[in-house]
This record gives C-alpha cells, structure tokens and sequence, in this order.
C-alpha cells in the first residue's frame, strides 16, 4: 500500500468512527436492579470491595459489560461494578430535582397531578426508549406506584 493510499485509509476509518461515535452517543442504555439487594462492587467480583446496597428498581446506566459483570453510574454519579444477573429490563426513572411536579400534560400550562420529591421512583408510562423520542418533546409520561400518572419534565429525572 502506498503512503497516500494509507492516508485515505485513515482518513476513511477516522470518518467512519466518528460516524458510530455520534450514532450512540446521547443512547445512553438504562437498566434497573431487579434483586434486593443488590450490591455494588469498587470491580468485577463478588470478591471486591462492596460499595452499596440498591433495593429493587433503582435506575442506573449502564456503561460497559465483561463476562456477566456490568459497570454502572447511579442517579448520584456512583460508579461501580453490579452482577449482570442483578439487572432487569423495566423503564423506572428517579427525581432528582427537589420537587418534580408531573402534569396532566406535556406542557406547563397543564394542572399538576401529583409532585413528587427527589428520590422518588417512577415508572415510565410509555414506550420511550430515549429521552429523544419520547411522545411530547422534553416530557416522558411516568406512573407512580400508587397509580396516578402524567408527564414530567426529562431534565428533573435520572434513568431515560
């Protein structure tokens, strides 16, 4: 191969890197702790240092998975090491604003619903796999356990 040819190569790869880079990033991959408790570890082991105990349903991101551990960042920015058995696939977001109010609708003119303060585990009420395509931009419809539901504002949540 000649040095110009070497260079396009590059040059080639570069651009389509870049291309997968910006494809996933904002995709963040949430899951949720499925077992109570379940621990997290400061590396992939269970012979590692125990950092934390979640209960069940507790939103983190998922960041990297190796051989049936999954390294994560909690709603505080913990980061750690979780068993992969551990997680499960249900959409459960965390407030983390002090008061989230959650609306009839998504907007700030609907009435509000119900306010629910920092901490608090909702359940995502509809099929939004990402903060970018949820049905009313800048909202996700969340359930409380107790059964009402509405909209609230994506920046005041952690886990979509």
């Amino acid at each position: 191969m000649r040095a110009g040819d070497v260079r396009r190569f590059a040059v080639a790869l570069a651009l389509a890197c870049g291309v997968v880079a910006a494809a996933t990033a904002g995709a963040a991959d949430f899951r949720v702790t499925a077992e109570q408790p379940t621990i997290l570890y400061d590396g992939p082991s269970a012979k590692a240092k125990p950092l934390f105990l979640y209960g069940r349903d507790v939103p983190v991101e998922l960041i990297v998975t190796v051989e049936g551990w999954s390294k994560v960042r909690d709603a505080g920015g913990t980061i750690g090491w979780m068993d992969r058995k551990g997680l499960g696939e249900k959409r459960m977001v965390v407030v983390r604003a002090p008061v989230a109010e959650v609306r009839a609708g998504g907007d700030e003119a609907s009435p509000v619903v119900f306010r629910a303060e920092r901490d608090v585990l909702l359940e995502i009420a509809e099929a939004a796999s990402s903060s970018a395509n949820t049905s009313v931009p800048g909202w996700v419809k969340v359930k409380h356990r107790d059964g009402a539901s509405g909209f609230v504002r994506i920046s005041q949540i952690f886990g979509l």
